[in-house]
């Protein structure tokens, strides 16, 4: 599992269902430019197919497809307008006029209007909302409607990310008017303006979209995105085999399997805006105590986990930023020493049995760690991890979970000890919602319970201001703040390796990623693979 704040507006990455219901999926293509299926897989299920209440990547991927936004990213990572027609940002930065795209229709035929973009921002706004994302909408304070196809929004003070916050995606007002935003039924079957229409969702099987002949961009040449759940790796990649999926997200070992697994697929290689990390519940002792997470930092070796797990497909983390962005700073790493760890420990009530294990104020200590089912990757960390804490004299217990399961009743709820986990940053490097204290809640992104008031102060301060140089400063601050206060042990950053079946056309690795213009894909006519004379979702 990765938790993201905005991982739909980057890149088309991984989703999935079971091989027994292929055979329940046919197209009729005789009258359309669509054609074709694309089959995507993913270890877990989406949650929320509303995406201000998304806050995992399976449902934002999904997402992705059914909503717009305003803004948009381009292959190369620049803001360009999307449901907007254009915009204007005043001198001072507070306020910026939108006009909106007039020709936009929701997926029931109703028209897009301003009052969408107004009902959706007071959903985000409103404190009944179960969403992580209102930080950047609380800064608003005024939003003035002008007509059915323009408005104002004007800020109290300057806020950084301030476009890159219109690219969340629009609800529709007729839809959710009465209904309770967080158990709404259309939670599970969306209406959106996006290139995919949503058609079914079986839950933990599969989610079915269809393309959308109304689309402003033109109708997506592939007929139906169909999202597979298969929650085992080995298990995907034995269907890639047999090419009952097109696309797949792979370990490492799966990359570097024999090229002959690969002869029907293109392989693309390139760096995740993410980290992946060892974390703690910051609301326990001795979880809380820097001095703890100071020494599991020391005891840790990350070489054997780069190197073991991800065959070098990987660089050690020390912070909340992967080198690629602007904000990196590369600050000092913890070395390795076992020794210095336990001394740490020693100094903060834990003592050490003759056997050589640690007690803590005089009391059995375990550590219990929980990671997501179906990540290979983050299972095997996990049990290194576990080996040389024991070296140490920490037992460690390890617990994989079902990702919806550990997503709702353990992080949410902060019902753990310690867990391994990714984020995938957004392209701005503002992380407020990451780290703030104020975003302790449940559903809110610091599950953790990470609470430094210099560092509030600078997350503050690096929103707050257009300055680069300043944010920069800003942001740099917190890396050394953290080195020091570590909010979890920073393990690594990844590489997205992906696969994709070569009957696909179109497809293009861009600073972005793959996926960014996946609604021009197309098969030629003679490798289409579902031609069937009717769509059937059973």
């Amino acid at each position: 599992m990765k938790l993201n704040k905005i991982i739909f507006l980057l890149a088309f990455s991984i989703f999935l269902f079971s091989c027994d219901n292929m055979n329940e999926i046919i197209i009729d293509t005789e009258d359309t430019d669509s054609k074709d299926m694309y089959v995507v897989s993913s270890i877990g299920d989406a949650i929320f197919l509303n995406p201000i209440l998304a806050s995992d990547s399976a449902s934002s991927t999904v997402n992705s497809f059914i909503y717009n936004g305003l803004l948009k990213y381009d292959k190369d990572l620049n803001l360009i307008c999307d449901l907007a027609e254009d915009y204007n940002v005043s001198e001072d930065g507070l306020k910026i006029k939108f006009n909106l795209k007039k020709n936009i229709l929701w997926h029931d035929g109703q028209k897009f209007t301003v009052r969408d973009v107004k009902f959706t921002f007071d959903k985000l706004t409103d404190p009944n909302t179960r969403t992580p994302f209102s930080s950047d909408y609380l800064m608003v304070k005024d939003f003035e409607i002008l007509d059915d196809y323009s408005f104002v929004v004007t800020y109290e003070q300057p806020f950084a990310p301030i476009l890159e916050s219109w690219a969340m995606g629009i609800i529709p007002e007729h839809i959710f008017k009465n209904e309770d935003i967080n158990t709404s039924e259309y939670n599970r079957k969306p209406v959106g303006t996006g290139p995919y229409i949503f058609k079914k969702w079986i839950t933990d099987q599969k989610i079915v979209l269809e393309s959308n002949p109304n689309y402003y961009e033109g109708t997506p040449k592939i007929k139906i995105l169909l999202f597979r759940v298969i929650p085992d790796q080995s298990v995907q990649f034995l269907e890639l085999r047999t090419q009952t999926i097109d696309e797949l997200s792979l370990t490492p070992d799966q990359w570097n399997a024999y090229d002959s697994f690969f002869k029907n697929y293109t392989k693309f290689r390139y760096p995740a805006f993410s980290f992946t990390f060892l974390g703690f519940n910051l609301e326990k002792q001795p979880y809380s105590n820097i001095k703890f997470r100071q020494a599991i930092n020391y005891a840790i070796d990350k070489k054997d986990i780069i190197t073991g797990v991800l065959s070098g497909m990987a660089k050690s983390a020390q912070g909340i930023f992967p080198p690629q962005s602007w904000a990196y700073k590369e600050v000092e790493p913890y070395e390795y020493n076992p020794q210095k760890a336990i001394e740490l420990l020693l100094s903060i009530g834990f003592s050490k049995t003759q056997e050589g294990k640690f007690l803590y104020n005089g009391k059995d200590f375990e550590i219990n760690i929980i990671t997501n089912q179906g990540n290979k990757s983050r299972e095997l960390t996990a049990q290194i991890i576990q080996e040389q804490l024991k070296k140490i004299g920490l037992v460690v217990n390890i617990r994989i979970l079902e990702w919806s399961t550990f997503l709702n009743q353990y992080v949410n709820k902060k019902n753990f000890d310690a867990l391994i986990l990714g984020w995938n940053t957004a392209v701005d490097p503002d992380q407020f919602s990451l780290w703030h204290s104020s975003q302790v809640g449940e559903g809110q992104y610091n599950f953790m319970s990470y609470k430094n008031g210099e560092v509030d102060e600078l997350l503050v301060k690096a929103r707050t201001t257009f300055d680069k140089k300043e944010r920069v400063n800003c942001y740099h601050k917190i890396q050394d703040i953290m080195r020091e206060d570590p909010p979890c042990i920073f393990l690594y950053y990844p590489e997205n390796l992906v696969c994709v079946h070569k009957r696909f056309n179109n497809v293009e690795l861009a600073p972005a990623g793959i996926g960014w213009n996946f609604y021009q894909w197309y098969v030629d006519k003679e490798n289409i693979k579902y031609k069937n004379t009717n769509l059937l979702v059973q």
